[in-house]
């Protein structure tokens, strides 16, 4: 029963309740969320810690006259449940259902479409000028965790913010998960002590007395001014962000309604940049998500009583599949015994990428930097000039953070820097802001740089070794799933690179696939061949270089060619393709592509956005059945041969 949400259908509805009922409504929010990640999966431990926080800034505030922008946006759940998703807020992260994160799509209340740490500032900053130049009221108001705040385009923000003094309030949301806690803990303690109403009284009236002592008192008071100024300087950040221009005000219970309300109402009536400090608890109200948060930041589907998180079943029973996250963890730390040279490197996603158990057994050559991709690259440049050898675990999606680094810094100068691209293509429910789609067409232009896709785990393992060994950058690119149940060997080997494989012959036409399309297309053929087609497959392995003479040996031979890849088709797996082909002046053969067309793909599970654009098994047996049979039909009637179909809008039919 949910008596007070079940009466807000938008923001204004929030400030008719008392604040006994605000109070109320914290608990039902909380049950909402709790009930439909637990059925749902989703972002848990982050969302239960910012009910209060974000009911406040719904009450003090006039939206979306005022503006809130989300950094990351994964805190968002009770912001949708304000705004008028609450009908619909059981479809979350369901395929065709709402969003997990801000989407201007959906509501008007969602202002930043948001996905990625540290642009909450600056586009919030961007709004505040633009409604200057307008001429138009309202307050945009970031809200970022203490995680973002390691981003540079943060504090990229935060500098012109102050610099320009505009109407501007950025809510710290600090859950003490991301800041050290050596650091963080002291300088959290520090600062609310510090911002106390008895050591302020105790400060002016020590002030008042020195100034009272003939000869000394102004001496002693200056002294007393610098050393509490350079203590500040040392562990409280309100200093650091008042030397940035911002006001800043805190730091305040984040779980204390009446304080939050307060606080927003007296800030909304001043003006300039804000910056209001706010501690909050991730987990709050829920046992299991408070004592283990970093379990419950993003979690599947789990027992509501228990807490139990519920695994799917491993296929293999006693043997289970491994995914490549667990694969690429264990593989790192088997390389890194033997090699003291081998050092990890993680951005704030130890856990996400398969990292803690190096973390445990090599302490002294594991880095977590934080949110902070761009730094990790160069951090790994420098750590590579000196003779270490960095692998560099980033997912897909946010090493696009980093593509200077990457070409500058990296590649530029040939350094030995393995990236290791995890969640690459589809992701599934978090939605385009994560799919690892652009990877391929993003680097495989960097001169220097190897770029390759395993087809399962045990390829996998190969390839990580590879691209350790390997003198210069490599980019080694895996999805987010479970292997295949590949048979595993004990001994890891080197592969050749640039050296693809066949794994099927045939005449009829030629199936080139790359990473998580290999199998597919296996099973593809398999049903080709049902039907009469002869489908040859070949494992291409790498992205770059390109297996050259093994792909047009099986162009010439089978006539027709078809590639698959997940990921965009605009300069990836297949425009490579098409390129090696024209440098061999082999233009007759048709070429068509499969892959991701010129739009973002929207959050639902793996095999069904598979499905939907055309990947999986099916769409490769389609593909496949229509080109072998237009090159049947073309030769039946003498029609000439297309060359390289590969369908742009205006081609001549």
């Amino acid at each position: 029963m949910t008596k007070y949400l079940e009466q807000i259908d938008h923001p204004i509805d929030v400030k008719k309740l008392d604040r006994e009922e605000l109070e109320k409504l914290c608990e039902e929010i909380r049950g909402k969320i709790l009930s439909t990640v637990s059925q749902n999966g989703g972002h848990l431990a982050s969302n239960l810690g910012v009910v209060e926080l974000t009911i406040a800034l719904h009450y003090a505030f006039d939206l979306p006259r005022d503006k809130l922008i989300w950094d990351v946006g994964h805190q968002s759940y009770t912001h949708k449940l304000l705004t008028g998703r609450r009908d619909s807020f059981h479809t979350l992260r369901q395929y065709e259902g709402i969003s997990g994160f801000p989407k201007r799509d959906e509501s008007s209340y969602d202002t930043f479409d948001s996905g990625h740490s540290g642009t909450s500032i600056s586009a919030a900053l961007g709004m505040a000028e633009a409604k200057r130049h307008r001429g138009d009221e309202g307050r945009p108001i970031a809200i970022i965790g203490d995680g973002s705040m390691t981003a540079g385009l943060a504090f990229e923000g935060l500098n012109q913010a102050g610099h320009i003094d505009q109407d501007l309030i950025v809510i710290l949301n600090d859950n003490e998960m991301s800041i050290s806690h050596n650091v963080g803990a002291l300088s959290s303690y520090l600062n609310r002590l510090m911002t106390g109403q008895f050591v302020n009284r105790f400060r002016d009236e020590m002030n008042k007395f020195l100034e009272t002592i003939p000869s000394i008192g102004k001496s002693a008071l200056r002294f007393a001014k610098k050393a509490e100024e350079s203590l500040k300087c040392l562990l409280i950040p309100g200093l650091l962000f008042e030397e940035l221009g911002m006001k800043y005000i805190g730091p305040i219970d984040g779980h204390r309604l009446d304080h939050l309300i307060e606080t927003f109402q007296n800030i909304n009536k001043l003006r300039g940049p804000f910056l209001v400090h706010v501690i909050t608890k991730k987990g709050k109200g829920y046992g299991p998500a408070e004592k283990n948060p970093s379990l419950y930041h993003s979690v599947p589907t789990f027992d509501l009583e228990t807490g139990e998180i519920k695994r799917r079943p491993h296929p293999g029973g006693a043997n289970p599949v491994p995914t490549y996250t667990e694969v690429f963890g264990e593989t790192l730390c088997k390389l890194a015994a033997k090699n003291r040279k081998l050092i990890a490197v993680t951005a704030a996603m130890q856990s996400g990428t398969g990292l803690e158990d190096f973390a445990i057994r090599f302490p002294d050559r594991f880095y977590d930097i934080g949110i902070a991709e761009q730094h990790a690259v160069t951090f790994a440049a420098g750590l590579a000039l000196e003779g270490m050898k960095p692998v560099v675990a980033i997912y897909s999606t946010f090493l696009q953070r980093a593509y200077d680094q990457v070409q500058q810094d990296v590649c530029l100068q040939n350094l030995p820097v393995v990236f290791a691209l995890d969640r690459g293509g589809i992701v599934g429910e978090d939605g385009p802001t994560h799919h690892g789609l652009f990877d391929y067409s993003y680097l495989r232009h960097i001169p220097n740089l190897i770029v390759m896709a395993p087809k399962d785990e045990e390829e996998f393992r190969h390839m990580i070794k590879t691209a350790v060994e390997h003198p210069g950058p490599v980019a080694l690119r895996y999805p987010r799933s479970k292997g295949v149940g590949a048979k595993r060997s004990d001994i890891l080997k080197s592969l050749e690179i640039g050296r693809g494989e066949v794994l099927r012959e045939g005449k009829d036409i030629l199936i080139v696939a790359i990473g998580s399309t290999v199998y597919p297309a296996l099973r593809a053929a398999q049903r080709l061949e049902e039907i009469g087609i002869d489908a040859a497959i070949i494992n291409s392995r790498f992205l770059k270089p390109l297996d050259g003479d093994l792909l047009c040996h099986w162009a010439k031979r089978t006539g027709k060619v078809l590639t698959v890849e997940e990921n965009v088709l605009m300069g990836g797996f297949g425009s490579a393709v098409l390129e090696l082909f024209q440098e061999k002046n082999l233009l007759s053969i048709p070429v068509k592509r499969l892959g991701i067309s010129d739009s973002f793909v929207e959050h639902g599970p793996q095999t069904v956005l598979r499905e939907q654009v055309g990947i999986d098994e099916n769409g490769i047996f389609r593909g496949a059945r229509e080109m072998a049979e237009e090159g049947r039909s073309s030769s039946a009637h003498s029609t000439q041969v297309i060359p390289f179909m590969v369908d742009p809008p205006n081609h001549p039919k």
